[in-house]
């Protein structure tokens, strides 16, 4: 043998069980410790030695009795099947052969091993195929038991119809009345063949289903016995399968016949059951729904929360998202209950994970903010301060973004944000308002008060911010501090001199002249403040400025207002959320954290936040990340349903417009959120009712070619405040002829903007009267018709111009002069208090009295 022959593939070589092989292996004088174990040639030897002087002890006969010869009928049956398709038919072969064993002379002569060996397997192959034939009887037994069965309940089943049937044409025509009113008109009769009889019922699914099961093959037969002839044919010549091979056939068959019976069970049982009352469901509604979520939490199709909205009055797709009030209406009136879901339950796990901020409180450092009209020296008073140089490089010496800044003073550490002046930025004067402890108002000497300092002091009022005003420029010698004061008590902020509470100091950010004493000031206001915050902990706190920088990507700088903000931190900032990447200070310089009053920049969030939004340092990225996106869902549903017009009486007025409005489209793209913010609302602003400023996209960073594309399609302007477009852009803006325009300064974003809606609303036509003439006489002329003679009264008539004829005030023709006369002369016009004679084209009704009044029309530009 090529391979090491096992005990255990020695007992199935020798059909014996395994136990039984070990124990005569052991009685051999060979102890194997499992059946895994290898058996060598000299073993198997050995043991069938033992194996015959073990039979022949046992067995043998007496030498004088012992047969000499023994006979074995062999017997092997086969079947072959002959010819094909419908006269294919199967023939038992059965071959028999007959060995004749004769034992050699001597008395030591034993019957073999052989002899025994096959003796025992004829005994188990007979004991097998005897409990096979039972187990066959046994399922052909079942089978013909379940076939009466079912014939039986068919028979049943179409005696009910029958009876059915013969009740519903005996009974009398009964209406019967539904739960709504609606009468109901009792059924028909079952139609008959004409004479009385009904006509057989139709056979049922059930029926004809379970017709085919009582079938054979080649009869039409519905009997049981038929079926197990058919199944005797089946399985005869199959005896000389092993007892595996024929119990697979036998669950084939089986198998075959059980998704019939399943199918029939699943057509004939008892299905789903329709609900006998409405089912009213609690639907949970947040802010803004779309319809297709409300429809899906109703159970219901979209298009009919479509109609019940349309019924209501309100004109919505199955896409868009309306209001808690409306989604309310439609869902009470499709038969639902309300109920309001909570849409802050990832906000109230963020307010959970934010540390108990009545920890030990310390001193922190006041946050002021410098505030004042346009180039009254804002930046210039913290230039000095911080002895840096930040004016001379701001675009037009104005200052565009917020700055903030923290410097170590003699008075202690004082963080500083410089606010823009002009009036494009109001929102950014308010936002600073907002974040600061104590506001600075900075107003020229020899200015005064203007307006966006009027504005300053309305933001810090409103904001309840105590008020420093420093008045600047005192060095000057049109300075009058005196004036200032008194324009501010109009506004009502009295100094201390006058009894007021605001603390007013001169100083010169030029020379810095009284800087210290605006320190002490500061220092002063924020001794009585007492402003105190948590120094450990996490940090949060509100963004100031943001960006996006090539290198960097989104770029926030974030005020700390409690708590320490240290690299690494996990933090959601509006819709925005990132790991701190790393902390710079308003030097460039890295810093590894930052605490309550400093403002750094921070790198690492997945986007540009919004300038104003409030930031929170949480446990774990997953938080962070799952109220980023629900605050964005949340802001995204509640700008769709700010758009409104999807209720039919916008839509009216919208067509009542007639669409005479004209629009010019925009694209801002600026280096800061802030800009951004103020560019919108600035030009936005600038819309009237003949043209509308549509501010279509906005954003942070480089023109791209996605903008430029849009601008392409939607033919808007690109407008590019302190950034540039890249080389994909340019390709796509010269290839369609996109307007982009560059800007550093705001007044010239504004002025162009204007010019360029004012060159899309065109030019307006004007008539403008430039004389009139009184009619008093009329002469008529065989060549020109009817002469009016005339005195002109009032401007000057010109003979190349349109004219009128008035009668009592109303214009009775218009058209042209034809000839223009002074005394016989053709001239090109006539002046007040000169008599002319005056030919009408194509008119001779003229009659004294009339007046003939000459004007002219002018093209007048539109302005905003």
């Amino acid at each position: 043998m090529s391979q090491q022959t096992t005990i255990r593939k020695l007992a199935q070589l020798v059909n014996t069980p395994v136990e039984k092989l070990l124990e005569q292996l052991a009685e051999a004088g060979m102890p194997f410790s499992g059946p895994d174990q290898a058996v060598t040639s000299t073993e198997k030897v050995k043991l069938l030695g033992f194996l015959r002087r073990t039979h022949g002890k046992a067995e043998a006969p007496s030498a004088a009795g012992a047969p000499r010869k023994i006979t074995l009928n062999r017997s092997r049956k086969q079947e072959l099947t002959v010819g094909g398709g419908k006269s294919r038919a199967t023939v038992d072969v059965v071959v028999r052969k007959k060995v004749t064993v004769v034992r050699p002379d001597g008395d030591h002569a034993e019957p073999t091993d052989e002899r025994a060996e096959i003796l025992r397997k004829l005994e188990e192959s007979r004991q097998r195929n005897l409990a096979e034939q039972k187990m066959l009887a046994e399922a052909d037994k079942r089978r013909a038991e379940e076939a009466e069965r079912i014939k039986r309940e068919a028979e049943e089943a179409e005696r009910r119809k029958a009876e059915e049937a013969i009740a519903a044409k005996t009974a009398p025509a009964v209406p019967v009345v539904a739960d709504d009113g609606v009468v109901v008109p009792p059924k028909a009769a079952p139609a008959t063949h004409g004479h009385g009889h009904p006509k057989p019922a139709a056979p049922r699914a059930d029926d004809r289903a379970a017709a085919p099961r009582h079938k054979t093959r080649g009869s039409n037969a519905i009997t049981a016995g038929a079926d197990d002839d058919d199944r005797n044919k089946r399985f005869a010549g199959q005896m000389h399968l092993s007892a595996s091979d024929r119990a697979r056939r036998t669950t084939s068959v089986r198998s075959r016949a059980k998704p019939r019976r399943q199918s029939d069970q699943s057509r004939t049982g008892t299905g789903f059951t329709r609900p006998t009352a409405p089912i009213v469901r609690d639907v949970a509604i947040g802010e803004t729904i779309t319809v297709a979520d409300l429809a899906q939490k109703m159970s219901l199709k979209g298009g009919e929360v479509v109609k019940a909205l349309f019924k209501m009055g309100v004109m919505a797709t199955i896409t868009q998202s309306i209001d808690h009030d409306t989604a309310a209406l439609v869902t009470e009136e499709l038969g639902h209950n309300v109920v309001r879901a909570d849409a802050a339950d990832v906000e109230n796990v963020l307010l959970a994970h934010v540390e108990n901020l009545d920890a030990e409180k310390v001193v922190r450092p006041p946050v002021v903010t410098i505030m004042g009209h346009v180039d009254h020296g804002k930046t210039s008073l913290l230039d000095y301060i911080r002895r840096t140089k930040i004016a001379t490089g701001e675009a037009g010496g104005i200052t565009q973004h917020i700055g903030a800044y923290h410097v170590e003073t003699d008075k202690g550490v004082i963080s500083f944000l410089d606010t823009p002046g002009h009036a494009a930025f109001s929102s950014m004067r308010a936002r600073g308002a907002k974040l600061t402890d104590i506001v600075v108002l900075v107003v020229a000497a020899d200015d005064g008060v203007k307006p966006q300092t009027i504005e300053a002091v309305q933001h810090a009022r409103a904001a309840g911010v105590p008020l420093i005003v420093a008045i600047n420029k005192v060095d000057k010698p049109s300075a009058d501090p005196l004036r200032v004061k008194n324009e501010l008590l109009e506004q009502q902020v009295v100094a201390e001199e006058f009894g007021g509470e605001t603390q007013f100091v001169e100083l010169s950010a030029k020379t810095g002249q009284n800087i210290d004493g605006l320190l002490d000031a500061i220092s002063l206001q924020a001794e009585f403040l007492e402003l105190r915050a948590v120094a450990d902990g996490r940090a949060n706190g509100v963004v100031i400025e943001s960006a996006l920088d090539k290198g960097r990507g989104p770029v926030a700088t974030v005020l700390v207002q409690q708590g320490e903000l240290k690299k690494g931190d996990y933090l959601v900032c509006g819709v925005q959320y990132g790991r701190v990447r790393a902390l710079f200070d308003e030097t460039g310089s890295q810093v590894e954290s930052a605490g309550p009053s400093i403002p750094v920049q921070v790198l690492g969030l997945s986007g540009v936040p919004d300038a104003g939004d409030d930031f929170v340092v949480v446990e774990d990225e997953r938080l962070a990340k799952d109220v980023a996106e629900q605050r964005d869902a949340q802001r995204r549903e509640s700008r769709l349903v700010a758009q409104g017009g999807n209720r039919m009486e916008d839509i009216m007025a919208q067509l009542g417009q007639g669409g005479d409005q004209l629009s010019l489209p925009l694209i801002i793209k600026a280096d800061v959120q802030g800009s951004v913010q103020a560019l919108r609302e600035a030009l936005t602003a600038l819309s009237t009712n003949e043209i509308r400023i549509n501010v279509i996209g906005s954003g942070v960073g480089g023109i791209n070619e996605s903008d430029a594309q849009l601008a392409s399609t939607s033919k808007a302007t690109i407008i590019g405040f302190n950034v540039r477009a890249d080389a994909s852009a340019r390709k796509v803006i010269e290839t369609n002829g996109v307007d982009l325009r560059y800007f550093s300064i705001i007044y010239d974003v504004i002025d162009q903007v204007k010019q360029v809606a004012s060159g899309i609303l065109g030019v307006e036509i004007r008539e403008e009267i430039i004389g009139n003439a009184e009619v008093r006489d009329v002469f008529r002329s065989s060549k020109f018709g009817a002469v009016a003679g005339c005195m002109v009264v009032e401007g000057v008539v010109k003979r190349n111009k349109p004219i009128r004829v008035l009668r009592d005030s109303v214009v009775i023709f218009e058209g042209e002069l034809e000839s223009l006369r002074r005394f016989k002369e053709n001239v090109d016009e006539v002046r007040n208090g000169t008599e002319c004679g005056i030919g009408v084209k194509q008119y001779n009704d003229v009659k004294p009295g009339d007046m003939i009044e000459c004007f002219e029309r002018i093209e007048v530009q539109r302005t905003l």
